[in-house]
């Protein structure tokens, strides 16, 4: 195993797009790292950068002590996951695993035995004489990583391994990357374009927009501290809701509402006259469910969504008719409340967990 670190990667293609801005990123020995934004980014070209797949115009990669910036991608001692699999068709699950191998000079009784032991941990045993055609897409995406894993490098790269799978699949593969992760503790840069994936798989996270890397974190830090209204946003689902506000005498206003705000609240030290307030759908309750001390408001629902355990109930809150605009705003309830749209409700909402963002800048306020 070893570290992996990515000093001011830059990146521009020839049609003019800057795939990578100067990306300074460090994966530590052992640590699974998951490199997550929406497509464009630039997350797959910095992985494949890692790989040698991907020259950089600047920068350089480093395995462990290493400076792999000008190694062809064989030399690396990394293996690559890709979203379609790239299995050879023609050979058994067991041939497939056992590929890498016999470069390796591996005597066969080495081979068989670590084939043996990768179907034991991915659950391969019955199928090792079957082709790939003969699989699910669980299960052949189970076979890569297996080949992948065989081979011991010093790294894991992963580029989208769950995308082509259906929504049940991808949970139960990320219950099983969940596991393999706590067993085998090998380096692993992994790139999702899906925050749940990122939010549940990744030690760390690094959230990237237009070519850089907007925040590293845990998963907990994302979520509760985000830098700025890009990572606020895009963790988290459904989205935060971001409202324009200002503080007052009585607290804090958005459209036609006034929040008295609560011991404990994170007040900005410096307040321009307006700001963007961020309220997670999940911090409004129904006034039976919130703490006595939330403040509440009167809303009614304009949308109703039904997700089975959860319900996502939208309202506006209309500023003053001068200040032009309409404010919607989605709040995440229990799906065993009945809401219908037009219902009158009292929500109730917990102010210590509001964030401020500056409104030309985008960056939280601290």
């Amino acid at each position: 195993m070893a570290s992996i670190s990515i000093e001011g990667a830059s990146r521009t293609f020839a049609d003019g797009t800057r795939a990578l801005d100067d990306v300074n990123l460090a994966i530590g020995d052992g640590e699974f790292l998951v490199l997550v934004g929406p497509s464009g980014c630039g997350k797959s070209t910095l992985l494949r950068a890692v790989a040698g797949l991907e020259q950089l115009d600047r920068g350089r990669v480093l395995i462990g002590e290493a400076d792999v910036t000008g190694k062809p991608a064989g030399e690396r001692d990394i293996a690559m996951v890709f979203q379609n699999y790239a299995l050879y068709p023609q050979m058994s699950v067991r041939d497939n695993i056992e590929f890498g191998l016999k470069s390796r000079r591996m005597s066969e009784r080495e081979r068989r035995e670590r084939v043996a032991d990768i179907a034991g941990l991915l659950g391969l045993g019955s199928l090792l004489s079957r082709r790939p055609a003969e699989l699910s897409g669980g299960q052949l995406q189970r076979v890569a990583m297996g080949r992948a894993i065989a081979r011991r490098p010093q790294a894991f790269l992963m580029d989208e391994p769950l995308s082509n799978l259906d929504a049940q699949l991808r949970t139960s593969m990320r219950a099983e990357l969940a596991r393999m992760r706590e067993r085998l503790g090998v380096t692993t840069l992994y790139v999702t374009h899906d925050q749940i994936e990122a939010m549940t798989l990744g030690e760390r996270v690094a959230v990237m927009c237009e070519g850089t890397i907007q925040q590293c974190d845990t998963p907990r830090r994302l979520y509760d501290q985000p830098r700025n209204v890009f990572v606020a946003t895009f963790m988290g689902s459904p989205p935060m809701n971001l409202l324009k506000a200002n503080f007052t005498a009585g607290g804090i206003r958005f459209g036609r509402f006034e929040l008295p705000l609560q011991a404990g609240v994170r007040i900005p030290k410096a307040i321009p006259s307006t700001l963007l307030m961020g309220l997670r759908p999940g911090d409004l309750a129904l006034d039976r469910s919130a703490p006595g001390h939330w403040p509440r408001i009167e809303v009614v629902p304009h949308a109703v969504e039904e997700y089975g355990h959860q319900r996502i109930v939208r309202f506006r809150c209309d500023a003053p008719p001068e200040a032009g605009a309409e404010l919607d705003v989605s709040a995440l309830l229990s799906g065993r409340d009945v809401i219908a749209v037009g219902e009158r409700l009292s929500l109730g909402v917990d102010t210590a967990h509001l964030h401020f963002f500056d409104p030309e800048s985008g960056n939280a306020l601290a």
